[in-house]
């Protein structure tokens, strides 16, 4: 993350602040702890098709400006021959509206896999990545691509490579949303390594800051190049189940 940047438009943010401030308008951090039974990200699983426990903690301001961190345990930087078992994300942009149910959203997202020592595996690179992105919402779906400024997820002379998705968010009532997602990922630099993958996702807000979900997901991606230790496809296609307090 731009961490120079962030603090610049935060200062600028906050001194741009009436001296009362509403109670409605006031900023709001949040906080959230979960499990999945597959930790899944652009469809390849990162814990091994293993469950994985998560958490982070999300800051809002009412001017569009917001910041963010969640962690995740993992198992892939190991199984890479490296060290870690935690992806820590740190994040930051601002959102606002471009005119009524048109919304746009940018900012930056530092990947931070804490001992991965995957720069001193043949053929990787320390796994740390930055992308910055941009996404525009057109009342439910969001189309949203993000570019990495620096290799990405340890692979050699990938700078530049980029994912490009496109997703909705459908409300079932009762608590209940639907929500469908496809993606690209582009990994510059190397062969059989980009792909498509797909998602449906049905949520369920039980109340009480408490949210259950079901996520059956899938990906085009290379059976040889995106495998286990034991040879196991980490982009096979799944069924993920989650549950999520936010409070």
């Amino acid at each position: 993350m731009k961490f120079a940047l962030a603090t610049l438009t935060a200062a600028l943010a906050i001194s741009a602040l009436p001296t009362v401030v509403r109670a409605e308008d006031a900023p709001a951090t949040t906080f959230n702890v979960g499990a999945v039974t597959d930790y899944r990200y652009r469809g390849i699983s990162q814990s091994r098709l293993q469950p994985a426990l998560q958490g982070g903690a999300d800051y809002s301001n009412p001017n569009g400006l917001y910041l963010g961190t969640w962690l995740s345990t993992i198992k892939w930087t190991k199984d890479a021959g490296g060290g870690g078992d935690v992806e820590w994300d740190l994040y930051g942009g601002y959102k606002g509206e471009i005119a009524k149910d048109l919304a746009y959203d940018v900012g930056g997202l530092y990947y931070f896999y804490p001992g991965n020592k995957l720069g001193s595996v043949a053929g990787l690179v320390n796994a740390n990545t930055f992308e910055i992105y941009g996404a525009v919402t057109f009342g439910p779906v969001t189309a949203k691509y993000s570019n990495a400024l620096t290799n990405t997820f340890a692979n050699a002379n990938s700078k530049n490579s980029g994912y490009l998705d496109l997703s909705a968010s459908f409300d079932l009532g009762s608590g209940f949303s639907l929500a469908p997602h496809i993606g690209h990922q582009e990994i510059k630099g190397t062969v059989g390594l980009s792909y498509t993958d797909y998602s449906l996702t049905l949520g369920k807000d039980m109340g009480g800051g408490i949210s259950l979900s079901a996520m059956l997901v899938g990906t085009d991606a290379d059976k040889t190049g995106y495998v286990t230790p034991a040879g196991k496809f980490t982009g096979k296609n799944a069924l993920v189940l989650g549950a999520k307090f936010s409070f």
